[in-house]
């Protein structure tokens, strides 16, 4: 049975938690899961990996393919999703998500060009859609920085395309510390949370 989401309470006037709710068929159709926080693996909530629609009622998200945590990964922020190529996804298979640290304040990242912070470096207060058109020589990054109370989003490919991979506060001093499957990277952008 699918477990049902209790993070609300009455009367609560506190931001409202994360939830999420993923849908077996297309435009919100069939068997669904509510999800108020991370789920290591929809199956354990008996919720086959099937999602062919997705509704973000509050905070921001990231989905992955395979349960743990593991695997190609997918923001979702407030709104609908009908069908799975509206996240870009590639298939209907996911089998696992979290809340994703939102944008409060000042947050910035650093990029560098070499493994353990070496090389060149840049820093980003602000999304950038293509990173060669300001200044970023290489089509690479290797480590990276997360300031401040928020996450980023890195896309492989130049306007917010391709593969992503989300980062939240903390150091990177590889890719395969952010689980890609290259240094590849040509945009970024900040997770904003529209409740």
């Amino acid at each position: 049975m699918v477990q049902p989401c209790s993070c609300f309470s009455p009367g609560a006037r506190s931001p409202p938690s994360p939830q999420i709710t993923f849908y077996e068929g297309k435009s919100f159709t069939g068997r669904k899961l509510e999800v108020c926080g991370s789920c290591v693996s929809f199956q354990d909530r008996g919720f086959l990996n099937r999602v062919n629609s997705i509704c973000v009622q509050s905070g921001a998200w990231v989905c992955f393919d395979h349960p743990d945590f593991r695997g190609q990964q997918y923001i979702l922020e407030h709104g609908e999703y009908p069908d799975f190529y509206r996240w870009n996804g590639r298939g209907d298979h996911l089998g696992s998500c979290r809340p994703v640290g939102m944008v409060s304040g000042c947050c910035w990242i650093k990029i560098f060009e070499g493994n353990h912070f070496s090389g060149p470096s840049m820093e980003l207060t602000e999304d950038c859609s293509f990173l060669q058109g300001q200044g970023w020589e290489k089509t690479c990054i290797n480590a990276l920085k997360v300031y401040g109370d928020g996450a980023w989003v890195l896309y492989e490919e130049p306007n917010y395309r391709g593969r992503m991979y989300v980062v939240e506060r903390g150091e990177f001093c590889n890719f395969n510390t952010w689980q890609a499957r290259s240094a590849s990277v040509q945009s970024i952008r900040r997770v904003i949370n529209y409740i």
